[in-house]
């Protein structure tokens, strides 16, 4: 079985305009593009990465010390820089190791090696936001206006990459949907599920949004949807943990229901 409390995840700004994700057993959050806080904590460190070749500058690019995928690494290391032609000494993905020149997008990586995350659904939140900020800063236009029109036009493919990854790693149900694709299960988010008392409580559901007065009376009808959308993300996570794909995919067509809901209050409140 396999195919996302208060307020669900907020469009994205341009730079760093991106809150706090959340693991399977957090509150769905709003998107809120104006909202930069995070009151996430580190709980791995990065490495950094010292190359001594002569050419290098000395300014050093930082990079997760999570190990990438041998395929991956694989494929990396047949390819030199365009710039200065030197072969990687370890993945790369958003600059050059040596001449910090950017690179153009590399569709091998997955959103997991984007940001040095073992492929796993239970992600470390606190590692993905601050590896997001880090590359958006890397990334920002005024950073990278004074290089080739060439490595600008890189810039901003990557930058929508990174934008793109950190979107779907973020939100549990899109980062369900994903990790499923990345072990070649395709979930089709239309498709219904015949199941008449799941079917007949999301009716009821709507009918109360439809009928309540205020606010207060939207948060009521919320805090359940948003404790389903918990339960059936935590079920995910065991059933993907034990390869019970099947079952996962269950859990991802349940989620895609009380997620459409969570929207449909939200939009309200």
């Amino acid at each position: 079985m396999m195919n996302k409390t208060k307020k669900l995840w907020k469009p994205f700004s341009d730079v760093v305009g991106r809150t706090l994700p959340y693991s399977t057993s957090r509150r769905f959050e709003t998107y809120n593009p104006n909202n930069t806080s995070s009151h996430l904590s580190s709980s791995s460190q990065l490495q950094i990465l010292n190359l001594c070749l002569p050419h290098c500058f000395s300014q050093n690019l930082i990079f997760s010390g999570k190990n990438f995928s041998s395929e991956s690494a694989e494929k990396f290391n047949n390819s030199a820089c365009w710039n200065c032609n030197a072969v990687p000494k370890a993945t790369p993905f958003l600059f050059c190791e040596c001449c910090r020149s950017v690179q153009p997008l590399h569709h091998s990586l997955d959103y997991f090696q984007i940001y040095g995350l073992d492929k796993n659904y239970e992600i470390e939140d606190e590692n993905l936001e601050r590896k997001y900020k880090d590359w958006q800063k890397k990334l920002h236009p005024d950073l990278v206006h004074s290089k080739s029109q060439r490595e600008r036009e890189y810039a901003a493919e990557q930058s929508a990459r990174v934008i793109e990854a950190y979107r779907t790693l973020t939100n549990p149900l899109s980062r369900a949907i994903y990790i499923l694709k990345l072990e070649g299960i395709d979930v089709n988010e239309e498709e219904t599920v015949s199941d008449p008392e799941l079917l007949t409580e999301i009716m009821e559901i709507r009918e109360a949004v439809e009928d309540a007065a205020d606010s207060k009376a939207l948060n009521e009808i919320l805090s359940p949807v948003q404790e389903k959308l918990i339960q059936w993300s935590n079920s995910f996570a065991n059933a993907f943990r034990n390869q019970k794909f099947d079952e996962a995919l269950n859990c991802t067509r349940r989620m895609t229901y009380y997620d459409r809901v969570n929207k449909e209050i939200m939009k309200k409140l």
